[in-house]
């Protein structure tokens, strides 16, 4: 009998077809950075004030006055050397023992006229004559230091007494022996803050400048390198 033929035999799965490779997806396109912000300058601290503008009679003071007394008076020490030390004025309201107001009116102009709120004087001692009570109120006053100070002094001596009508200067006996000055003002008009129509009644006030000068000779020289308009 022929031979059965056997059945070819299988070729291994080795050789089998190798999967085709997976298709790489696209890469997507790289993002581009946000350009940084640039940073912000420091702001350079200044501090909350701002800087203050000297007064000009002090920038004088301190430039020309003071070497003008170092060579006139030759003192040890420049701590010597004469300067203004405060600035005090006073109205006195009689009238404020019938009307009240009038001390306002009073207050209200000085505050104008020095730039600073006054505080309110009242009577040491009783005088029937004048219906005046221990403790009432009779008038105001303020007393200036610093720039306020040399402020107020600018515009007396550069504004408010050449209005005086025919003036003539200052005296030179109001010194009283220890370097200080009282200066009288007849009415508060002269004052270019003060509304003339406004005005109820005119006013004197007592203008007192203390310095650190020892002597009158020292103050004299020292107020008239200030240009106080002393009568010549």
């Amino acid at each position: 009998m022929a031979e059965e033929k056997k059945p070819a035999a299988k070729k291994p799965a080795s050789t089998a077809k190798k999967a085709a490779p997976k298709a790489e997806a696209p890469k997507a396109a790289p993002v581009e950075e946000a350009p940084k912000a640039a940073p912000k300058a420091k702001k350079e601290k200044t501090g909350n004030k701002k800087a203050a503008i000297q007064p000009r009679l002090k920038v004088k003071y301190e430039e020309e006055v003071r070497k003008a007394l170092l060579e006139k008076y030759h003192y040890s020490s420049v701590m010597e050397i004469p300067a203004l030390n405060k600035i005090v004025v006073n109205i006195g309201v009689g009238d404020a023992t019938q009307d009240a107001k009038r001390l306002e009116e009073a207050v209200a102009e000085l505050t104008q006229i020095s730039g600073q709120k006054p505080i309110i004087t009242k009577a040491k001692k009783s005088i029937a004559s004048f219906k005046l009570r221990e403790g009432q109120s009779i008038g105001c006053k303020v007393t200036l230091r610093g720039v306020r100070m040399w402020d107020f002094y600018d515009k007396l001596v550069s504004i408010a007494l050449p209005r005086v009508r025919d003036f003539r200067g200052v005296s030179k006996n109001a010194f009283d022996g220890r370097g200080n000055y009282t200066l009288g003002v007849k009415e508060q008009l002269i004052f270019p803050e003060i509304d003339y129509d406004k005005v109820t009644k005119v006013r004197g006030m007592d203008v007192v400048i203390v310095t650190t000068a020892k002597t009158d000779d020292e103050a004299y020289t020292l107020l008239d390198l200030l240009g106080m308009p002393f009568a010549r």
